[in-house]
């Protein structure tokens, strides 16, 4: 169940049909989970991939931008984005230990893809969050298989959230985290641009945990915690990969991943020196960018460009930031409990002891309609 099945509406914004990422036209996720034993250890991790357009990255670039609000995790690929503002290639999320694994993956999935041998060369994107407490995440499972499955497996429409995917193994405010999604989508008035999110969500302290503006956290204390036993609470990461269909450029890409940080914060994150808060956006309302293929000699000097303009550019963050508040709700909900292999519990924090905690909290019952 998500949020919004639950009776439960996270600020004034109009989500988009699937209240996904993949509102954003050409938008498509695809998941490869692996939840098994292997050689006595229990494996619970995997790779998500977001496709930001429906042709082939490099041949058709978006603009794009980060923001790390706290830099205790690793990424690839966006020193260039950085650098040159353009999207180029998927962006994949796993767990820590797999970042290069999946990197290599994709190098050599777009070498098939392309072949092209005057190609010069790639530098995709992969992010990650760590769950080596319901994960043997020294093993290193993840292969270039499971990238294979979740480039195949992407395509628009509903989303699968929590333990699926990078988020199979992940731990988001001392309960069962993992992938969440939303959307909003502009009324006509404010150019009709729809702004979608996908986190994953390993990050949080519980007493922290605020849903609506509700400090229920501070009613939900008496539930056991993974870190009792194990670890410190809140440590941990979240991802965030915000997409739009708004003709942006990249400066403003990047102000547009900052506001990732007003969602987070408001459920309660954002604070902890041990977690790996990194954002990336990318726009897609700019079509017909020069492919990134280097070698060639006949792209022209110029190219046309379309930006909104800066006096219309704050609705866009309001969206972003409710987005980014819904989705990580949405990834709590869909979490299921889940147990280590030494017996530690990670409890899953459902919707009715959501809305009780609500409730205790002076929260009254919203009727909001289902997406």
């Amino acid at each position: 169940m998500r949020a919004r099945q639950a009776g439960i509406s996270l600020g004034l914004g109009t989500p988009g049909p699937f209240n996904a990422i993949t509102d954003v036209p050409g938008v498509r996720v695809g998941h490869s989970t692996l939840k098994t034993e292997i050689d006595g250890k229990q494996v619970r991790t995997g790779v998500t991939l977001i496709q930001p357009r429906a042709g082939h990255a490099r041949l058709q670039p978006c603009f794009a931008g980060c923001h790390v609000l706290n830099g205790n995790g690793d990424a690839t690929g966006l020193e260039w984005i950085r650098e040159a503002g353009t999207l180029t290639t998927p962006i994949a999320i796993t767990n820590t230990h797999s970042v290069g694994v999946v990197r290599d993956a994709l190098i050599a999935l777009e070498r098939e893809e392309l072949a092209d041998p005057s190609v010069y060369w790639c530098m995709p994107v992969v992010m990650e969050t760590f769950d080596g407490l319901l994960n043997d995440i020294w093993g290193q499972h993840v292969g270039p298989q499971q990238v294979r499955e979740a480039s195949a497996l992407a395509e628009s429409g509903p989303v699968a959230e929590g333990a699926v995917g990078g988020g199979t193994g992940m731990i988001c405010h001392e309960f069962k985290g993992g992938i969440g999604t939303a959307s909003r989508r502009l009324a006509p008035e404010q150019g009709g641009y729809t702004v979608g999110a996908l986190v994953q969500a390993n990050h949080g302290k519980r007493e922290e945990l605020r849903v609506d503006g509700y400090p229920v956290g501070r009613q939900l204390r008496d539930i056991v915690s993974p870190f009792a036993e194990r670890g410190t609470p809140g440590m941990g990461s979240i991802v965030v990969i915000l997409a739009t269909d708004a003709p942006l450029l990249p400066h403003q890409c990047q102000r547009l991943a900052q506001r990732a940080s007003v969602g987070i914060a408001r459920t309660g994150g954002g604070t902890e020196d041990s977690s790996g808060d990194i954002f990336l956006a990318f726009a897609t309302g700019n079509r017909d960018l020069p492919a990134a293929d280097y070698a060639r000699k006949d792209l022209g000097f110029t190219s046309p460009l379309a930006m909104l303009n800066n006096d219309h550019i704050s609705p866009l963050f309001s969206a972003a930031a409710e987005a980014v508040e819904e989705a990580i709700i949405n990834a709590l909900l869909a979490g299921e409990p889940m147990t280590s292999e030494d017996g530690v519990q990670v409890p899953a924090l459902t919707p009715q002891i959501l809305r009780n905690a609500l409730q205790l909290s002076g929260w009254n019952n919203k009727q909001v309609p289902e997406n």
